[in-house]
């Protein structure tokens, strides 16, 4: 089970920074504690995350004491050396609810085999007694040194392929899986220079997004949404909210520059691991074709949801003569003009199914909401991912800066800034309560990503169109069973449908897929997926997540 994000023991800074504090000077003032990091360095509250620098994999740690325990155990094995701050790069953070911070970056090395180039940053707070103390630490590893900059794939332009007769059958690491995830990976493992393929099921690179419903786009920034070593979406043409045929056009775009290894209409169909090999005996489908592979490690990139639809069984459902579906299946709302039309949730894509009805004319559009639904402004999210994500920052550096915190300090900083836009425009949320949308106006987006797996609507201008009345909102009573026309309520009520569109979400574990593919032996030895463990790291995510071999498993949120 995971954790509850309330529970982790974390905390925002509360002792005032002066306004004209000397960044550097403060920096400069911690300096003599690189690498030696002993217990009275940090505040009694600090957070340590390393990611993959010095514990070889995700972690993290809480409360000074335990910090310095573990960062002892784990550069004796690493042996870290050669510490060098930045000063004159500290930079304070202020919080418009008052807490405050200096980063200080910090780069370093180990002397283990293979080298690692790593870098770090200090998030410092001054004391009762005006010294600084390490708030929060995050250590990175950057490269290994001698091998290829995973930041840098060299093109190829080279055109995506379908398997052949003649196509090689031992690899490295087999990726299942050729949407975002997938080619990142792919990217990252050709700069290295080890030998991968993509198994991707559809035609062509893109179309795990270009198969999608007409109008789905992204509900994050464009420069959010670029692969690795280039800049995906520079036509200044494009819109900040890429839509799916753009996104899908960048993602072929991008394969075949760099001459991304993929077999399109490929599906792996089952495995086995030989312990005496310590290999990966595989076998995949290649457009009706068995074609038997080898690899020491699998990649699964299957999407965070698996595409395994999840949908309320209401009573009685071979009475309706209307049409119903899940979103999985759901692709315009064109064919619809003049109906009555119903949407069963209130997330991100109920809302963009909803809209869609608006737009293609039908007669009335209803969501049905059955639980409260955290409402996020684009217009406050889009500034804070764009301080970090944009034209001026490299790629690789907005991701440093975004995934390598601790997950429960950003909860907090997330939950502080938010709850402060969400105050400054107070009418915006009470217009739709007005309407009868049961609204969570301070809700924890960090809860949504990493626990729930969605539940919540980044508003990019449906809620607009609910205000004033064009999208209706039944929230009053609970829908139980199908009646001829439509769907009755547990309060007595009935409301009329021509179309039933369930956007009720997916269930959310990539064991299930690795359960169908690779059987129950293996699934049984893996961990699940997504969700925080017991440190507040996602579980089988981003790392090994076997015991006796190497799977991963891994996924974007948008």
């Amino acid at each position: 089970m995971s954790t509850n994000l309330a529970n982790y023991p974390v905390s925002l800074p509360t002792t005032a920074i002066a306004e004209n504090v000397d960044a550097s000077k403060a920096a400069e003032s911690v300096a003599h504690v690189l690498g030696k990091f002993y217990a009275e360095s940090f505040d009694e509250n600090a957070v340590w995350r390393d990611t993959f620098a010095v514990t070889g994999t995700q972690r993290t740690f809480y409360g000074a004491s335990t910090i310095a325990t573990a960062w002892q155990e784990a550069s004796s094995q690493v042996q870290p050396t050669n510490f060098v701050i930045n000063s004159k790069l500290a930079t304070i953070t202020r919080l418009p609810t008052g807490p405050a911070w200096i980063d200080v970056p910090f780069v370093f090395e180990t002397q283990t085999i293979p080298q690692e180039e790593c870098s770090g940053v200090l998030s410092i707070v001054p004391t009762e007694d005006k010294k600084w103390k390490v708030w929060l630490m995050r250590t990175v590893l950057e490269q290994l040194k001698g091998y290829g900059d995973v930041d840098k794939i060299e093109p190829k332009f080279n055109a995506v392929n379908r398997v052949n007769d003649h196509a090689p059958n031992e690899f490295d690491v087999v990726i299942v899986g050729g949407g975002h995830a997938g080619l990142s990976s792919a990217g990252r493992l050709q700069a290295l220079g080890l030998n991968y393929v993509i198994l991707e099921k559809n035609k062509r690179v893109g179309d795990s997004w270009k198969l999608r419903y007409s109008s789905a786009k992204l509900h994050t920034i464009r420069e959010y949404s670029h692969l690795p070593s280039d800049r995906t979406f520079t036509d200044p043409n494009l819109p900040e909210w890429l839509s799916k045929d753009e996104l899908a056009e960048g993602y072929y775009s991008w394969a075949k520059r760099f001459g991304i290894n993929v077999w399109l209409e490929t599906t792996l169909v089952s495995g086995k691991w030989d312990a005496s090999k310590r290999k990966w005996s595989l076998i995949a489908d290649c457009g009706g074709a068995p074609k038997t592979l080898e690899a020491s490690h699998i990649i699964f990139a299957t999407g965070a949801g698996s595409q395994r639809p999840v949908k309320p069984n209401f009573a009685d459902e071979q009475l309706y003569k209307g049409i119903q579906l899940h979103s999985v299946n759901y692709r315009d709302a064109f064919d619809w003009k003049g109906k009555h039309g119903i949407v069963v949730g209130t997330a991100n894509t109920a809302h963009d199914v909803a809209e869609d009805m608006v737009e293609a004319g039908l007669k009335s559009v209803t969501m049905l909401q059955r639980s409260k639904t955290y409402v996020l402004p684009v217009e406050h999210f889009q500034p804070i991912q764009a301080r970090v994500y944009n034209e001026d920052t490299p790629t690789e550096l907005s991701d440093s800066m975004t995934n390598t915190g601790p997950i429960a300090v950003g909860r907090l900083v997330a939950m502080t800034t938010l709850k402060w836009q969400a105050d400054q425009e107070p009418e915006r949320f009470d217009a739709l309560e007005r309407r009868g949308f049961r609204l969570e106006r301070y809700g924890d987006i960090t809860n949504h990503i990493y626990e729930r797996m969605g539940g919540h609507y980044m508003d990019i201008g449906a809620c607009a169109k609910i205000i004033d009345g064009r999208i209706r909102i039944k929230s009053d009573s609970l829908a139980v069973r199908f009646t001829e026309n439509g769907l009755a309520f547990d309060d007595g009520s009935e409301l009329p449908a021509d179309v039933i569109v369930f956007a009720t979400g997916f269930r959310g574990n990539l064991r299930d897929d690795v359960r169908t593919i690779l059987g129950d032996d293996v699934a049984d030895k893996v961990s699940d997926f997504w969700g925080l463990d017991d440190e507040g790291e996602p579980r089988g995510a981003y790392r090994p997540s076997g015991r006796e071999y190497d799977l991963y498993e891994t996924s974007v949120t948008y």
